[in-house]
């Protein structure tokens, strides 16, 4: 449980020295530096699984649109589209932060956004919503929907 001063961040280990760095949400689309050997630690590119409270601290900190997987672990066609949404997370580092939320375990953040069908995807831009589908989707679309 984070107490009211702390929020949201991500720990990531650095390529050279394996050295865990706290990284903020604010700053998970940014290129940093290690804490430690000051070698360059890349943005965040894989899907953040996040949950009903940092789904809202992480869409309104990024300084890049977010695409958002609502998913649940028996839902085939989110199963389907995991591979997909991970690659799109390696392609757009830096461009865009991918989130996965589970319905079944944030069930706050799905009934927000009306999220009725799964796998359902949504795109926000300076933390609103300006882009919302269910059902798979290609990569290449996906990628259209953060340009």
């Amino acid at each position: 449980m984070r107490g009211p001063h702390m929020s949201f961040s991500v720990v990531r280990t650095c390529p050279v020295c394996k050295t865990g760095n706290r990284i903020p949400a604010s700053h998970l689309s940014d290129t940093g530096r290690c804490g430690s050997c000051k070698s360059p630690l890349p943005p965040q590119n894989e899907p953040l699984e996040v949950d009903d409270t940092s789904f809202n601290e992480v869409i309104s900190a990024a300084k890049v649109p977010v695409l958002t997987d609502f998913w649940a672990e028996w839902c085939g066609p989110c199963r389907m589209a995991a591979p997909e949404v991970h690659e799109l997370a390696r392609e757009m580092a830096g461009k865009a932060l991918v989130l996965k939320v589970n319905t079944e375990d944030s069930p706050q953040a799905a009934a927000q956004y009306r999220v009725q069908s799964i796998p359902n995807f949504v795109v926000f831009k300076d933390g609103h919503p300006v882009f919302q589908r269910a059902g798979l989707a290609p990569r290449s679309e996906m990628r259209r929907w953060l340009q």
